[in-house]
């Protein structure tokens, strides 16, 4: 492919999201898409605001069902990204029908009554949280989450400040940006929520910490002890987008150093939760407890919008003030969708599921590593892994285009993904995928990076 030169600013300000910053694109939709299907793009162009790693539309949908997206000219596609909704699939039998039942009777609730479905969704889903850890609001949005931990933070420490890391990323709304670390978000947004501390994140590959975590923990404590209205650190337990995974060390590290301070510790679980890491939250692959944890994407059975906060009983103290004062706030519908959720991980048994899926990932991903020196480093735990691409294994600089052709490549074979920080292939499959898919996956991974002629 003869593509236009990347802008490495352009480049290197992206973390979230595809690439989007060459030709490919338009190579893509003269020559892989249908008339109709181009018709029905440049509508969605013509009236839908353009944005950063929403636009121009990738091909047009018709239909979802377990592992697959499925255009209206009958291509299906492996969805490898989903949003990270798809806990348990596309369109699962058990959540449509029971979100069909519930249309046939509570479809609302109004502010000040409760409902059933919403308190028994409550209890399903502290009883698997620590002991303590048993408090909830819901929320339409993930970024809504995230805005009421950091409400509750300044109310039960009396601090307006928080740390977060740099490349992190908590929502796109105006506070969730301004606590996020990806510039691509806060461009033309002007002055942001104040108070925010940003340090870099503890990574195992490039980075100013690369190897050195202890470094990442030192300069937590100094930013710790030096400012004391620090009131929380928020943070992604492990980063989703490019598959950044901390050690034990540094979370028990980072949770010690929030109880000395009197910080408060915020967990954004929204993407990983629920089966992702083999376990149904991700920090309990590192022996901690978050004082807050945020939660969302998949929480809706990859159906409806539907998020959570759960946090401590001892927090349970302001109820003179509106910590989540949003007009779905009990969703019947939503919560519904997040006890069919949860009820279909344990029916189906999905957690030792992943476990078991996520041997056999890293083995065929090593194997790739070994095969293509295209390929600089592989990360990943349950069924979630990122492929960094590099055009030089020893300098580390991003295979950028190489990136991007394949991910063009795996498309028309059928298989989609994301693309983070430029060269980051990110795979986040269905939990419920069968080992055949994902043997296929493999199959159409290595077909297109053949096509590079990167074998090592």
């Amino acid at each position: 492919m003869a593509h236009t030169k990347h802008d490495r600013h352009k480049v290197d300000s992206v973390v979230e999201g595809d690439i989007n910053l060459t030709s490919a694109r338009n190579e893509w939709l003269e020559n892989e898409v249908s008339e109709e299907t181009k018709n029905l793009l440049e509508r969605d162009a013509k009236y839908f605001m353009h944005q950063s790693m929403s636009t121009p539309c990738l091909d047009v949908l018709q239909n979802c069902e377990g592992s697959y997206i499925e255009s209206i000219s009958g291509k299906k596609y492996l969805d490898f990204h989903g949003n990270n909704v798809h806990q348990i699939g596309f369109s699962h039998p058990k959540m449509v029908s029971r979100l069909t039942e519930q249309l046939q009777s509570l479809t609302f609730s109004t502010r000040r009554y409760a409902n059933e479905t919403a308190i028994r969704f409550a209890e399903k889903l502290t009883s698997y949280t620590p002991k303590g850890l048993d408090r909830i609001l819901l929320t339409p949005n993930g970024s809504s989450a995230i805005g009421i931990a950091l409400k509750l933070a300044r109310a039960v420490t009396g601090k307006h400040k928080v740390v977060s890391f740099w490349d992190s990323f908590h929502g796109a709304s105006l506070d969730a940006i301004s606590v996020g670390g990806e510039s691509v978000f806060q461009e033309h947004m002007g002055p942001l929520m104040p108070g925010v501390e940003r340090i870099p994140p503890p990574i195992t590959y490039r980075g100013i910490f690369e190897g050195n975590e202890e470094k990442a923990l030192e300069y937590l404590q100094y930013v710790l002890e030096k400012d004391s209205q620090i009131g929380a650190f928020l943070a992604e337990t492990i980063r989703n987008t490019d598959v950044q995974i901390p050690s034990k060390k540094f979370w028990k590290g980072a949770r010690a150093l929030c109880d000395k301070h009197g910080v408060i510790l915020i967990l954004d679980e929204i993407p990983i939760a629920f089966g992702r890491t083999g376990n149904m939250f991700a920090y309990e692959l590192f022996d901690i407890e978050p004082d807050i944890l945020c939660l969302g994407k998949g929480l809706g059975g990859g159906i409806i919008p539907q998020a959570a906060l759960v946090t401590r009983e001892e927090y349970n103290k302001f109820g003179h003030i509106s910590l989540g004062h949003y007009t779905h706030e009990k969703s019947p519908l939503g919560s519904i969708a997040g006890l069919t959720l949860l009820e279909v991980l344990e029916d189906e048994e999905i957690l030792q599921k992943v476990k078991e899926d996520q041997e056999f990932m890293r083995k065929n991903l090593y194997k790739m590593y070994r095969k293509y020196s295209l390929i600089g480093d592989v990360r990943g735990v349950g069924l979630l892994w990122g492929i960094e691409l590099v055009s030089d294994r020893a300098t580390k600089e991003k295979a950028t285009a190489e990136a991007e052709e394949i991910m063009y490549e795996c498309l028309r074979q059928g298989l989609s993904f994301k693309v983070s920080k430029g060269n980051v292939l990110q795979l986040s499959p269905p939990l419920t995928i069968t080992r055949e898919e994902l043997g296929k996956a493999f199959e159409i991974l290595n077909c297109a990076f053949l096509k590079t002629n990167t074998i090592a």
